[in-house]
């Protein structure tokens, strides 16, 4: 139950989420239309494409008809219209899918008009036998089942009606659709078939192969083609990302206050230091705390003198106790310059560094160039491992 001070409304007992009237409730609540996701510009943009399709559209087949006897138009034209200049990119508006679908649809309907004598019977047969013959003839367009119907209402030759007004019709707005979403910035035709990217495997989320996978369980009509799901779903993961990881910082995954030491410090005083602490590499500062140097672990690991018959420990030994003709303090053997990187920097900056650029650890400055902090590897992982809400393998300890 929610706080009396939260201010937010209490949370309803299970009893009551799970009762028949809840239950009522949600299926009502599927009635409710979701909002048509435009804006005002291309509302407007579909508004003109359709009256000025339809109005040139019913001229020219007005101007054909003369001296013809019959309809020059069809109303389902306009069904037709919102799908080629309303949702130029859905397979039901393409092309051959108008073309087709429309024409195919009116000579079935002349056809079920000619062989059965109820016209009830027959409307029902030639939107069925439509349907039937649109999807595996990739020609989908459901103003076509308008059409079959149209044509068994009408009683008239279906091999005429096919052809005039039907097909002319539809040949004149898909011609006008293809001019009005071109100079309007909406690619139609559009692409349908979906193609295999050249060169290896892009990395995201989820690959090409997840999105045939789900789509062969889907098992349902899509008013969307098979590209711009995908491009869709690519979207939406780049907008999670942008959300869980886009706005995490380095101030929000180095690790505070940094151990530092100056150049001048003796070997044997970083060792001990490091080994205290337990890190594996101390950012070199000067009086400022400028970042100066680095030395890690790696640096005197380099610098002991391997050839000696003595074990690692003992190399070491002699490296951070000093020996005449050997460096002693900590400017002697530090990696500079180092790199390092503002604590406002986005973190996801620290991945080509740490992946491409070698880097193990990397100094955090801020605006005055000055040592707030340090991040590591295993720090970049364990902050993205939360953000990504990764369980932690049971029994499994954090590297330093």
């Amino acid at each position: 139950m929610s706080s009396p001070h939260s201010g937010l409304p209490p949370t309803p007992p299970a009893t009551l989420l799970t009762s028949p009237g809840a239950r009522w409730m949600r299926w009502l609540r599927r009635f409710w239309p979701a909002p048509v996701g435009i804006d005002g510009r291309e509302r407007l943009r579909v508004i003109a494409g359709v009256s000025l399709g339809v109005l040139i559209a019913a001229l020219l087949s007005r101007w054909w008809a003369i001296g013809h006897a019959g309809p020059w138009m069809v109303g389902s034209l306009g069904a037709s219209a919102i799908l080629v200049f309303g949702m130029p990119s859905s397979p039901l508006a393409q092309p051959w899918p108008v073309l087709g679908g429309s024409t195919l649809s009116a000579l079935v309907g002349g056809v079920c008009a000619a062989l059965v004598p109820d016209p009830a019977v027959a409307g029902a047969l030639a939107v069925g036998l439509s349907m039937a013959l649109m999807v595996p003839l990739r020609c989908l367009h459901p103003p076509g089942g308008a059409m079959a119907l149209y044509v068994v209402i009408a009683q008239g030759n279906g091999l005429q009606l096919a052809a005039f007004p039907i097909c002319f019709n539809a040949l004149v707005l898909v011609v006008l659709g293809v001019a009005y979403n071109t100079l309007t910035g909406r690619q139609y035709p559009h692409s349908q078939r979906w193609r295999e990217p050249a060169g290896p495997p892009q990395s995201g989320p989820f690959a090409a192969s997840d999105v045939d996978a789900a789509l062969s369980h889907y098992n349902q009509l899509l008013d969307v083609s098979r590209e711009d799901l995908e491009g869709l779903l690519h979207l939406a993961g780049r907008a999670a990302f942008q959300r869980t990881l886009g706005d995490l910082r380095c101030s929000d995954v180095m690790s505070k206050p940094p151990l530092a030491v100056e150049a001048g410090v003796s070997l044997k005083d970083a060792w001990a230091l490091m080994r205290s602490q337990q890190v594996k590499a101390l950012p070199v500062v000067d009086a400022h705390r400028l970042v100066v140097g680095i030395v890690t672990v790696a640096d005197f690991m380099r610098l002991a003198n391997l050839d000696m018959h003595e074990g690692l420990g003992q190399r070491l030994r002699t490296l951070v106790m000093g020996r005449s003709g050997q460096p002693a303090s900590v400017g002697e053997i530090m990696s500079h310059p180092v790199q390092v990187i503002g604590e406002q920097q986005h973190a996801m900056d620290l991945v080509p560094l740490f992946s491409q650029g070698g880097h193990h650890h990397i100094p955090v400055v801020d605006t005055r160039q000055q040592l707030v902090g340090i991040i590591t590897q295993t720090d970049l992982v364990r902050t993205l491992a939360g953000a990504l809400q990764i369980p932690q393998v049971a029994g499994s300890t954090p590297a330093g």
